[in-house]
């Protein structure tokens, strides 16, 4: 999910993106469904002779997007502590090298390529918006390395490179909307950010409503990091629809929802569903502005199980009592503990080797349960869908109960035909 607004800075970054593209190594599955060209992946760097092995993390620490990645990099690195507490990967202990990719798509390109070729890291874990994940993609398979990307998105993608642990369309999206069909909902009004993941979600929201009789009454997009949203909450408000689907990414969600709440809109006479905003993001919004509404995804703090608690426990004892965690904070943390797996399954940290013993690993995370496939290499996880209580926390009011194994190009679906 991401800002396509980089596209004037760090002119040789892109050129870089664009190098990379034209690089790409075998076997990524396309929005088409066709695969890329082979090409040779450069040798690589990473060193396993000692007691350590590198891996990177790649988040926004600044910029936009720094509200909800930020986060993240709490989470993965209180990961990293207990795998080296625990004796590390293989015996060997991890050494982090830390990068931002500064809410810039070209950016996170750029510094996915330092991490691979300069610092030599066996796995990089990171990315939020779609759009640096779409940046980063040729890298990493042009340079046959691995990312472990945390963040529910627009489904339709598929990589060797890639590990995707967060929701893929099936996963988050459709049970959403699944739900508001069985509360009644007949109208939607569609919200977003100007870029990849809220467009192509958008469209798959439109197929599943001419499908299943819902009708959209207006669809409207705002850059990432907009302030003014005078305009697009009148819109909603005339248009009286049934409910709000809410694919708005980072800060610009603050201006949405006390906006919203200035109009006299509220959860009450049109509910909004939301997929981007998790624990972290309520209290930046405010809990006044948004208490009551819906959120769709797969991990809430609340949710009762010894390994949430133990993961709870363990972030705010290293963090603080005041901080919270979230659904992408929890599948970052899953994704290093499930490469983990990989590797000591493998014996190696070799890529091939990691990929070929990916299918079938499993890990007791704090969502469940969670097991690799090793054909789309999602993970299968189970839907929530949550109301945000007067605590600043999300509160499961549905689930799926069981974990939904991932259909990132939707074929389980009739009225997604051609979608892809």
């Amino acid at each position: 999910m991401t800002p396509s607004r980089a596209t004037t800075r760090l002119a040789p970054a892109a050129a870089l993106v664009a190098l990379t593209l034209v690089l790409t190594a075998c076997g990524a599955r396309t929005e088409s469904g066709d695969t890329t060209g082979e090409t040779t992946a450069a040798e690589s760097c990473v060193d396993t002779s000692g007691d350590t092995v590198k891996i990177g993390f790649l988040n926004s620490l600044s910029g936009t997007m720094a509200i909800s990645e930020q986060t993240v990099a709490d989470s993965l690195a209180l990961a990293a502590d207990e795998i080296n507490a625990d004796g590390g990967v293989l015996g060997k202990q991890l050494e982090i090298v830390q990068e931002d990719g500064q809410s810039e798509p070209t950016v996170f390109a750029e510094k996915a390529e330092k991490l691979i070729t300069s610092d030599c890291v066996a796995a990089v874990f990171g990315g939020w918006t779609s759009a640096s994940r779409k940046a980063m993609l040729p890298v990493f398979e042009a340079q046959d390395s691995l990312l472990f990307y945390p963040v529910q998105y627009e489904g339709l993608e598929s990589s060797p490179n890639i590990f995707y642990t967060g929701a893929t369309t099936n996963q988050q999206i459709v049970p959403a909307l699944d739900y508001l069909k069985e509360q009644g909902t007949e109208s939607i009004f569609l919200v977003g950010s100007d870029y990849v993941f809220p467009r192509t979600a958008n469209k798959i929201i439109n197929a599943y409503a001419e499908a299943n009789g819902m009708e959209v009454l207006g669809e409207e997009y705002a850059p990432l990091g907009h302030t003014d949203f005078s305009t697009i909450v009148n819109k909603v408000k005339s248009a009286g629809a049934d409910a709000v689907f809410n694919t708005l990414n980072g800060d610009s969600n603050v201006a949405f929802f006390k906006e919203y709440k200035n109009a006299g809109l509220g959860p009450d006479a049109m509910p909004v569903v939301s997929v981007s905003i998790a624990e972290e993001e309520v209290g930046g919004i405010g809990v006044e502005n948004v208490e009551g509404q819906l959120t769709a995804w797969n991990y809430y703090q609340t949710i009762d199980s010894p390994e949430n608690a133990t993961f709870v426990e363990a972030f705010q004892a290293e963090y603080g009592d005041d901080r919270v965690t979230s659904d992408p904070m929890e599948a970052a943390y899953t994704s290093l503990h499930l490469w983990k797996g990989m590797v000591e399954k493998a014996e190696s940290f070799d890529v091939a080797d990691v990929q070929e013993a990916a299918g079938g690993v499993t890990f007791d995370a704090p969502e469940g349960s969670v097991t690799v496939n090793g054909d789309n290499h999602h993970i299968a996880k189970t839907a929530l869908i949550g109301k945000i209580g007067a605590d600043g926390l999300i509160h499961t009011e549905w689930s799926s109960e069981e974990p939904i194994e991932p259909d990132p190009f939707l074929e389980g679906y009739d009225w997604a035909e051609g979608l892809s």
